[in-house]
């Protein structure tokens, strides 16, 4: 089938035609022909909007799909459902499942699942079995079944001998661990960011020193697996996920100015709350890592600008109503969030530019996954999403199974309309 995308704005640094508006042919998965004007034919299936942009598929690196185990919550056919309606050709998702994704066999579930599904899924696997912080995986037998980085997920890694054998183990075949800093022993029981607003509500605080003095302690356990050198590279061994503080984001800025191999993202929608929201206690803001101060927010605009900030993740995180509609001490963490992330930076940080979201979403994403590389230009593989960056719209519905959002009834600015991966035209 030929798909002809008609006056579309590129939006992809690595293209030579960046900026430009452009006709784009696909024919067989490939991108056939980039013209100014293509003609068309009958044959063809016409795609054309007003104010469209094109970028290479975007790419969600912290997906909760809880399948198997948890499908009352989620399962990976409407997982991926949400994640096409957010414009995401490629999601990675979490080992914490049940059985967790720790052997070959639950990897190949996953992949025989979703292999009809109009989104590619990536298996990040458990450092340890089932995540439990004891013994180790199999991660070579893992890395060679598929699995595209290391983390034992909504599990941090608290114990420093573990995280350095783990960046040992996985230097030789070049693997990647992701981490989520949180030092729980600083945040149990807690609900919310330690503060003001959680004295007035008299609810036990998650200090932002619990995030900081991981990554502190990540940071030298890095540093002595892999010396700094004097030669820059967007290489990264030690991926911090979620970071949510000002100190956190000047603790990985100085980090690489040094020359470690670090990256990090943040969830999305901590750009538009912070804690002080949280008064009317509603269960669907009860996130962790917390929303924090609105410095906090400023720090996370500027470490995304300067690019400190790799990429930006929905943290999509369903819960059912048993889990969220009760009494906020007892109310798990987490939101949906693969259908608004893309629009919740637009409407909360339009400032960024657009090019730099978008790297953060495509370029950066692959880069860290080690994903093959995609730009827009002629004979490249057609892994695309086009979405209209000003478009208003309100979130009225979701394709999950769960509808823990505080979003609903909100209007956004910004939308994904289609995505085209796997020979799948998929219009949103």
């Amino acid at each position: 089938m030929k798909v002809l995308i008609r006056a579309a704005r590129i939006v992809d640094a690595q293209s030579p035609l960046n900026g430009e508006v452009r006709d784009v042919l696909i024919e067989n998965g490939l991108i056939r022909q980039i013209g100014e004007s293509i003609d068309a034919d009958d044959s063809m299936q016409l795609i054309e909007r007003e104010g469209l942009c094109v970028s290479p598929g975007w790419v969600d690196m912290r997906v909760s799909a809880k399948d198997p185990g948890y499908e009352q919550k989620e399962d990976l056919s409407t997982v991926c459902q949400a994640a096409r309606l957010g414009g995401f050709t490629d999601i990675a998702i979490l080992p914490n499942t049940k059985p967790v994704l720790d052997s070959k066999d639950t990897l190949g579930y996953i992949r025989q699942a979703t292999q009809g599904q109009p989104v590619t899924v990536h298996p990040i696997a458990a450092i340890t079995k089932r995540t439990e912080g004891q013994d180790f995986t199999d991660m070579i037998d893992l890395h060679h079944a598929g699995a595209v980085a290391f983390s034992d997920g909504e599990v941090p890694l608290t114990h420093p001998d573990l995280l350095l054998k783990t960046l040992q183990y996985l230097r030789p075949f070049n693997g990647l661990l992701m981490n989520r800093p949180e030092e729980q022993n600083l945040t149990h029981f807690g609900q919310m960011n330690e503060g003001l607003s959680s004295t007035l509500l008299g609810l036990k605080g998650m200090p932002a020193m619990a995030e900081e003095i991981v990554i502190e302690r990540d940071l030298r356990l890095l540093e002595y697996t892999y010396p700094p050198t004097a030669e820059q590279s967007n290489e990264t061994f030690l991926h911090f996920s979620t970071i949510s503080t000002a100190r956190s984001v000047e603790l990985i800025r100085q980090a690489k100015a040094q020359g470690l191999p670090v990256s990090c993202d943040i969830a999305a929608h901590q750009l538009a709350f912070t804690d002080s929201a949280l008064m009317g206690f509603d269960t669907n803001l009860k996130v962790n890592p917390p929303f924090r101060l609105p410095a906090d927010v400023e720090a996370l605009k500027q470490g995304l600008a300067d690019g400190t900030i790799d990429a930006i993740v929905s943290d999509h995180n369903p819960q059912d109503d048993e889990s969220k509609n009760i009494e906020f001490d007892h109310a798990e963490f987490g939101i949906i969030g693969l259908e608004t992330a893309f629009a919740l930076v637009r409407t909360h940080f339009p400032e960024l530019p657009l090019e730099q979201l978008i790297e953060k979403w495509t370029q950066r994403p692959r880069e860290i996954l080690r994903l093959p590389a995609l730009t827009i230009d002629e004979n490249q593989p057609a892994t695309l999403t086009l979405f209209d960056p000003d478009a208003e719209w309100t979130y009225e519905r979701t394709a999950s199974r769960s509808k823990n959002s505080p979003f609903f009834g909100k209007t956004l600015r910004g939308k994904a309309l289609w995505t085209i991966n796997k020979g799948f035209v998929e219009h949103l």
